[in-house]
């Protein structure tokens, strides 16, 4: 399968399953609370790094581009309107770039959309212990860590985009092209990608440590989220939430 065609197909689940929601207003209602929720989450385990100027751009940018709860609606569009001509636009990697976006965007919809059910099966306040009671309704302990390799995937695209000779000037370049072949969104993904990136692996052995403290944190809490008693997982994700900014 090449690129154009896995980037449709990923973008046709994600509409797909968007359309749905659009049918049933409490089941949208549902999925924004659980993506609300774990982007908090997140600011909460990386509070730390949150704080910190030397990693928080790269911080900043996982949270905005992979884990925000934002309407990614017009970036769809775009990649499932232009499939087809990335490869004319864009060098290779650039393209294998996009095709790890668009994957992770995929499992990350069907993840949150299953969420997104057992959190109105379950009912109740929107809280720590109901999304733990949904996390495991849900299950899919092979499909969380297939997400977490596809986030550790992207950091690790960019981070080789950054070290290709050439190839920011050549973004820069490429801007207008790309605003008029209608790819401004995934323009704006790599660009920003890039500079982010690019600054935090000008610091030597940052952009491996930055993902590998993203790889065992969001491991350990997968493991807990499954095996842990229920009880404490809500009360230390209720701490986590708390320590977001």
């Amino acid at each position: 399968m090449d690129a154009a065609e896995t980037i449709r197909n990923c973008i046709a689940d994600v509409t797909a399953l968007r359309l749905l929601r659009q049918s049933d207003p409490a089941l949208a209602q549902a999925v924004l609370e659980v993506k609300q929720l774990q982007s908090r989450r997140f600011m909460g385990t990386y509070a730390d790094l949150m704080a910190d100027p030397m990693v928080e751009p790269a911080t900043r940018f996982f949270l905005d581009e992979l884990y925000s709860p934002g309407d990614f609606t017009a970036r769809d569009d775009q990649f499932g309107r232009i499939a087809g001509t990335l490869q004319a636009v864009f060098p290779k990697p650039v393209v294998q770039t996009a095709v790890s976006l668009g994957v992770l965007h995929a499992q990350t919809e069907q993840l949150d959309q299953a969420m997104g059910h057992a959190w109105l099966s379950l009912g109740g306040t929107p809280d720590a212990a109901r999304y733990v009671a949904a996390w495991r309704t849900v299950g899919e302990r092979h499909a969380r860590h297939e997400q977490l390799d596809s986030v550790l995937t992207i950091g690790k695209d960019l981070t080789r985009l950054t070290r290709m000779p050439g190839l920011r000037t050549m973004l820069r370049m490429m801007r207008k092209p790309a605003q008029a072949a209608g790819l401004g969104a995934l323009q704006h993904f790599l660009e920003t990608g890039f500079d982010t990136f690019g600054a935090l692996a000008r610091q030597r052995g940052a952009v491996e440590r930055f993902l590998s403290t993203v790889h065992e944190r969001e491991a350990q809490l997968m493991q807990a989220m499954f095996e842990a008693p229920a009880v404490a997982c809500a009360t230390e994700l209720t701490h986590t939430l708390g320590q977001a900014r």
